[in-house]
């Protein structure tokens, strides 16, 4: 049997922690070091790098760091395997040929191409969502470091994975479990107590990074090396696993895989191990992603301070549509947020004063400029009592669209340029099998009857949210069976929208995922346009489910630790 092969991750985001790569190097014993720089927003931000200068358009950190760890990766026998290639793996993969060349570093570098699609008129970038077959084929050659474009997350693990174990791409359930490795992965440190529902009940103040022990299998232990901060248990891989996730079925390029198959086991301290998980065909087609630049959007904080915070807040609105109407340049969106932050009879100005949010967006950077920068500079002197802002109006800035298509995954010429500059094409994951939604699983057996108690449904539930383009997923899990017999049937769609009133006229699906103990909720269109359009005060979703976790709901006392604290 092939030995473990032990993945860990360097990075969840371009601008993650800039020492990560070092660390994970130097922390303990690694065969492949992945790093995921890649978002929706990531893409539209290096378009417009690319905008500037055609010979960019990769994530440049990760050449910063690989200048300080290249060496230490050679030393220690670690692949490094990334998608900070972005829009131009070619140019990132000559860069670090050049480094190596000038570090006197003799590492083999490969890149994978393919993903980029031709761009619509009116899109700034085009890109299709890659499997690990490119990867796999660069690491079989014997490349060091690989890098690519658009791939999916996952891809960075199940490629390594692939090539290691020899699997084909027919071997459905060993993929899909390193597919779910991979996802609990991609985003670094949320899979060791990084924005974690229930940090109070661990030190994650550094957590470190997480990594994967992958078996031959597709079973794996997620884990983080010794010594280092945060923990690996059941909810932190739990949280993760809901993150950015829909329903059972999750589709890849690579191989669906069955979320309601996966089975968690606490392998010891720090240590989680993930198995039993089942994986079917890919779907025919890949996604692909486009941006586009949306228009032109300017934003201004007023801050209101002591009494009459309500009539104040009409007075500067009314004055606002007067300046504009005026100035005959009137925004095509204007909206409007009163956070009422502000406490009656309060010890400090700050917390005695609430902020009121104006966010404009057109076509026209005319429109969103002077004419809004000037009403708010105008009205210094001549409105609320105690006027003041954030920080001084600017003169606007261009936001981001981002949009999913969906093409043949035939169409797609996915292709390993190998260490020595051959070229090899990936084939296609064929067969294939549509993407249909799984019967909703039995329910279990409601508690009982008996006494409740309102409080936060934080107090039993943990959650983590997200964002795909302009929908969110809100991701709620508890920790033990009888807490499961109670969610499953006080949380259903219609609870959902009472709790989150900005959900009640979008569409919510609940998905059901017994074996997790969680439901995953999907919430269409709650983002807009998505994140890079910047429309919603939360534009990634990343707190709504701390939002959820605040709202009141009646508890069974039983679930409750000690009541009488919690009342």
């Amino acid at each position: 049997m092939t030995r473990p092969l032990r993945i860990g991750n360097a990075s969840g985001f371009y601008g993650d922690r800039f020492d990560a790569v070092r660390d994970m190097l130097t922390d303990g014993p690694l065969d492949v070091l992945t790093g995921d720089y890649l978002a929706e927003l990531t893409m539209l931000i290096l378009g417009r790098s690319r905008l500037k200068d055609p010979e960019r358009g990769y994530a440049s950190t990760f050449l910063r760091q690989l200048e300080e760890s290249l060496g230490l990766a050679h030393e220690r026998g670690v692949k490094i395997v990334t998608n900070a290639g972005g829009l131009n793996p070619a140019g990132l993969a000559d860069a670090v040929r050049e480094l190596a060349d000038r570090t006197g570093v003799p590492v083999r570098v490969a890149h994978v191409e393919g993903d980029s699609r031709p761009v619509p008129e009116g899109c700034l970038t085009a890109n299709a969502y890659l499997g690990g077959g490119g990867i796999a084929a660069c690491l079989r050659a014997g490349a060091d470091i690989v890098v690519t474009g658009r791939v999916t997350d996952a891809a960075l693990v199940t490629g390594p994975a692939a090539a290691h174990f020899g699997w084909a791409p027919d071997a459905h359930d060993p993929l899909a479990g390193a597919v779910v490795a991979g996802h609990v992965l991609e985003c670094g440190t949320q899979a060791t107590g990084g924005n974690y529902a229930f940090f109070g009940d661990h030190d994650v103040r550094r957590p470190g990074f997480p990594l994967a022990e992958i078996h031959e299998d597709g079973s794996s232990v997620i884990t983080k090396h010794d010594g280092t901060g945060g923990v690996v248990d059941l909810g932190t891989v739990t949280a993760q696993l809901l993150y950015e996730t829909g329903g059972a079925r999750y589709a890849g390029p690579d191989v669906t895989a069955r979320l309601d198959t996966v089975t968690l086991t606490q392998d010891g301290p720090d240590r989680v191990r993930i198995s039993g998980v089942r994986g079917e065909a890919p779907p025919p087609t890949l996604k692909v992603g486009l941006t586009r630049l949306g228009g032109w959007r300017n934003e201004v904080v007023l801050v209101l301070t002591g009494l009459d915070i309500e009539a104040k807040a009409r007075l500067v609105r009314d004055q606002f549509a007067d300046a504009l109407d005026r100035a005959g340049t009137a925004p095509a969106e204007v909206r409007w947020e009163l956070a009422r932050t502000d406490r009656a009879d309060a010890a400090t100005e700050e917390t005695a004063s609430a902020l009121l949010r104006l966010v404009v967006r057109d076509p026209d950077a005319e429109a969103v400029g002077r004419a809004v920068s000037g009403a708010a500079v105008e009205l210094a002197l001549g409105s609320y009592p105690g006027f003041h802002v954030t920080a001084p109006p600017g003169k606007g800035s261009p936001y981001g669209v981002f949009e999913a298509a969906y093409v043949p995954a035939g169409e797609i010429e996915h292709t390993a340029v190998l260490p020595g500059g051959a070229r090899e094409r990936v084939p296609a994951a064929g067969p294939y099998r549509e993407i249909r939604e799984v019967a909703e699983p039995d329910l279990p057996e409601p508690l009982p009857a008996g006494p409740t108690r309102v409080a936060p449904l934080g107090y039993v539930a943990g959650a983590r949210s997200g964002d795909k383009g302009g929908d969110a997923n809100v991701g709620v899990w508890v920790r033990t069976d009888e807490a499961w017999r109670w969610l499953a049937h006080e949380l259903t769609v219609q609870r959902f929208r009472e709790l989150l009133p900005e959900t009640a006229g979008l569409t919510v699906v609940r998905h059901v995922l017994p074996r997790l103990r969680a439901l995953n909720f999907v919430v269409h269109g709650l983002l807009g346009e998505g994140v890079a359009a910047r429309a919603r005060f939360d534009p990634q979703a990343k707190a709504v489910g701390e939002w959820l976790r605040s709202r009141h709901v009646p508890v069974p006392v039983q679930l409750l630790d000690d009541p009488e604290a919690n009342a």
